[in-house]
């Protein structure tokens, strides 16, 4: 069973990329996402072998954003590719069974294409703006993952699907209702001063409805 709470990683440099994520996986994630876009390649392979080692000390799944070669390379756990990436079903081939590969989705039609590439889980969202991203698709709202959820609840799709976009604590009752599985939190994360007492409501919150 997948957590209900993944963690997508911040920073500028590999340091704070390290930091960030140490002090997520102290407070309690369990699922880490590593997103360090302007990282070199060199760079990149770095952190993720030491992010690697990190997860794997505190039972962590270790997700790798968008670079199927690296997480062959190293072995982690998966990938999260975006629409724009390389194909769900190419990574497959690469990566094999055993691993994790998630799609990111903007729309119902995203979702049915990412079910169809056989992902293993969905982000969807945006739920609201975020600066996390530089290009931002288009804003979903509580009422678009409404719509969207139940229409993959008519479809009898179950694939889990997490929210992203500019989470806060407060939406997490109000998104569970449409149905998702989980969320992908990042600037709540990083940026809160109590981490492990964030991490323990968002949980208490995601776990509310089971």
């Amino acid at each position: 069973m997948y957590s209900k709470l993944q963690y997508i990683s911040q920073g500028e440099t590999a340091v704070e990329q390290l930091n960030n994520i140490q002090e997520a996986l102290n407070a309690g994630c369990d699922w880490v996402q590593l997103r360090f876009k302007n990282a070199n390649a060199e760079e990149l392979l770095a952190v993720a072998t030491e992010v690697k080692a990190l997860c794997k000390s505190f039972n962590a799944t270790f997700i790798i954003n968008d670079n199927v070669e690296l997480a062959k390379r190293i072995d982690a756990d998966g990938v999260h590719l975006g629409l724009s990436d390389e194909s769900p079903i190419v990574a497959r081939t690469i990566l094999g069974e055993g691993k994790i590969i998630g799609g990111t989705a903007n729309t119902l039609q995203d979702v049915l294409k990412r079910v169809e590439e056989k992902c293993d889980y969905v982000g969807l969202g945006p739920l609201r703006f975020t600066s996390t991203k530089k290009q931002l698709s288009p804003i979903l709202g509580t009422e678009g993952f409404a719509s969207i959820m139940s229409e993959l609840k008519n479809k009898e799709i179950h694939t889990p699907v997490y929210a992203i976009g500019g989470i806060v604590a407060e939406d997490i009752s109000d998104l569970m209702n449409t149905g998702v599985y989980g969320i992908a939190a990042s600037g709540i994360i990083t940026n809160h001063p109590d981490k492990k007492v964030l991490i323990e409501q968002l949980k208490n919150r995601l776990h509310a409805t089971t």
